[in-house]
């Protein structure tokens, strides 16, 4: 299996969009293993879009890295970031231009893939700016697999259609092993608020060897960058990691990881969130939020449930809201009754401690667009 779990990594796009160069990416890679996310799981190193010059070179007919920015060209880079241990990823584009004006792989598919496998890249961002109205975007994205698993070398596919088409119906069959069917994020709660209610009904979608993709994690840009937007807090960032992690998501980092702050570090090296998000199973989330009376869905508050494997699993719960809230979860929702014994134990994600069991329900006090995280596990009640 090339991918049995959701990936993680770094993408240059969110904080330095238009301005990637072989220097950032170097100081990125030398970042990961000096701050220990290798060790954490993070792996990938992508270069998003403006790494090519404006147009291809007229006797190959192939892209060609902008020297100005990557002046050893991009086999260079990836000889770098693979002499870290860690993988190398590039961003092309279904359509006949890239999202920011550049050459992309429209009609050249194959062309293309051989030559990202001749700079060694392992992970391919594929976008879906400036398609023709003719032409079949399931029928794009097919051309592109099938370029990817006849180049000779294994190019994890990200397909990043934004969900048009319905692609998650039907992005799998053509080879991808992530899908994004979101819009863009940018450094807000709005933003990330709305990309994992928009998921809600699409957890089904995604299992090993195509994962959902609900597009860069903003954790830790505090506002700075291309998405910087208004910015968020750590509480947001918390949230939204620990979101990522529930829904199973790819992780990818978007923040500037040379200069990441430490409690941030913490937040996205957390043994627990990762561990949930990287469960071998995969088994998607439930949405078993319940008002006070327990009789309908609450607008400003969810509870996720996710079985895990070895017997364990993961409750998320999370406060939508701008004002403290108490949040409940019912345990006859999940099929257990007073009756029968055993409850859930909670292990805090945050701090590692065991903070209770419960077998009818249990009620969560949360602060203003925060989360509660735990890993549980069925045992005996005293």
């Amino acid at each position: 299996m090339l991918v049995n779990k959701p990936p993680m990594g770094w993408n240059t796009w969110n904080t330095f969009g238009m301005e990637p160069s072989e220097d950032l990416v170097k100081r990125s890679a030398d970042a990961f293993i000096k701050l220990g996310l290798k060790d954490a799981g993070y792996e990938y190193i992508v270069i998003d879009d403006c790494w090519s010059l404006y147009d291809r070179d007229k006797k190959t007919g192939r892209i060609v890295a902008d020297p100005a920015k990557f002046p050893n060209g991009m086999k260079a880079v990836g000889d770098y970031i693979h002499s870290k241990g860690l993988k190398f990823g590039m961003y092309s584009c279904a359509g006949v231009r890239t999202c920011a004006d550049y050459p992309a792989s429209y009609g050249h598919e194959f062309e293309d893939a051989r030559t990202f496998a001749d700079f060694g890249v392992d992970y391919l961002k594929y976008d879906y700016c400036y398609k023709p109205v003719c032409a079949d975007g399931k029928r794009l994205y097919m051309r592109m697999g099938n370029a990817l698993r006849s180049c000779g070398r294994d190019i994890l596919f990200s397909a990043c259609n934004w969900g048009a088409e319905e692609s998650y119906k039907w992005m799998r069959a053509t080879g991808a092993h992530s899908f994004r069917s979101t819009g863009d994020i940018i450094d807000s709660f709005v933003s990330y608020k709305n990309i994992v209610i928009s998921q809600e009904d699409l957890h089904y979608a995604s299992a090993p060897q195509c994962f959902n993709d609900m597009d860069m994690l903003t954790v830790g840009m505090y506002g700075k960058g291309l998405v910087g937007s208004t910015g968020c807090d750590f509480t947001d960032y918390r949230a939204q990691f620990s979101l990522w992690c529930m829904f199973a998501s790819s992780l990818m980092l978007g923040c500037d990881i040379t200069n990441i702050d430490e409690k941030t570090l913490e937040l996205v090296k957390n043994k627990y969130l990762i561990r949930i998000n990287q469960d071998e199973e995969a088994r998607p989330p439930i949405d078993i939020s319940a008002t006070m009376n327990a009789s309908r869905h609450g607008e400003f508050e969810r509870v996720y449930f996710r079985q895990l494997s070895d017997g364990e699993y993961a409750f998320c719960f999370w406060n939508l809201s701008d004002k403290k809230r108490k949040i409940f979860a019912f345990m006859s929702q999940l099929g257990l009754e007073a009756t029968d014994g055993l409850g859930f134990e909670f292990r805090d994600v945050f701090t590692g401690e065991v903070t209770g069991v419960y077998n009818e329900y249990a009620i969560e006090t949360v602060e203003p667009r925060d989360v509660h995280v735990y890993i549980a596990k069925l045992v005996p009640m005293k």
